[in-house]
């Protein structure tokens, strides 16, 4: 029986919970000022409430299915970071679960308002949040975590 690290999980699930608290905080604070933009860094970072009715970087997809799919996903990640966790794969969940409460935020803004709250507005870029981030962030540390488990493997 493996046994399961309870410490290192608390801490992936209490940063990202963290994350999650910030990313709520931003999104009340964007929307109770009503469309005025802050400049941060002049005109390279702003603080902009924005409306996104698509997925990541404004893809254009949109509608129930899209939520109905969203939410499947999330499911499914769920099930596979608490297996993970069981086999005390704790990177792997721990991870997985930065990325799951990342896209439950996003979920809940479009269940509640039709459509995400954004705030960070890079010039160049794209206006995203904190979830967005966490999101895509995880995926990056999931590539990571298989690539270094699997060098531990060979190294053995």
């Amino acid at each position: 029986m493996i046994i399961l690290d309870n410490k290192k999980m608390a801490r992936y699930l209490v940063g990202a919970i963290f994350f999650i608290l910030i990313d709520r905080f931003l999104k009340m604070l964007a929307l109770n000022l009503g469309g005025q933009k802050l400049n941060i860094l002049g005109e390279w970072l702003k603080f902009n409430f924005a409306k996104n009715y698509y997925i990541a970087f404004s893809l254009p997809l949109t509608g129930i299915f899209l939520n109905i799919f969203i939410v499947i996903i999330i499911l499914i990640l769920l099930y596979w970071a608490i297996k993970y966790y069981k086999k005390g794969m704790i990177h792997y969940a721990g991870v997985l679960s930065f990325l799951i409460l990342g896209a439950i935020s996003n979920v809940y803004d479009r269940f509640y308002y039709g459509y995400v709250i954004d705030y960070i507005d890079l010039k160049y870029f794209t206006v995203f949040n904190v979830a967005d981030s966490m999101i895509v962030l995880s995926v990056i540390g999931l590539f990571f975590v298989i690539k270094f488990s699997n060098q531990a493997k060979i190294d053995n």
